[in-house]
């Protein structure tokens, strides 16, 4: 059973995780990923990855499950952007006459 700590930091992991959501539909929809700072990203997932060990090592329930799911979306959006980013490159460099 979990504790009230336990579901205070259950409901604050889900609710700053289903922040990202919003960004990554709106980089699925627009196919650009332009206005998403990449550093800021991988500085973002880094301290994602460190939270999750954290929270491994001294087995938070809530740490854990929220850092996944983030870590996890955070990685999808910097796939995507990369993704858009290498395609917009290659539509660029086509010179139509």
């Amino acid at each position: 059973m979990p504790t009230p700590f336990d579901l205070l930091g259950l409901t604050a992991g889900a609710l700053t995780t289903i922040a990202f959501v919003p960004q990554l539909l709106k980089l699925h929809a627009t196919k650009s990923g332009r206005d998403i700072s990449l550093g800021m990203m991988l500085i973002f997932s880094l301290g994602v990855l460190l939270w999750l060990v954290y929270g491994l090592l001294i087995g938070s329930l809530p740490l854990i499950l929220a850092n996944v799911v983030t870590l996890a979306l955070a990685l999808i959006i910097l796939i995507l952007k990369l993704r858009y980013a290498r395609r917009r490159i290659r539509l660029d460099d086509i010179n139509l006459p």
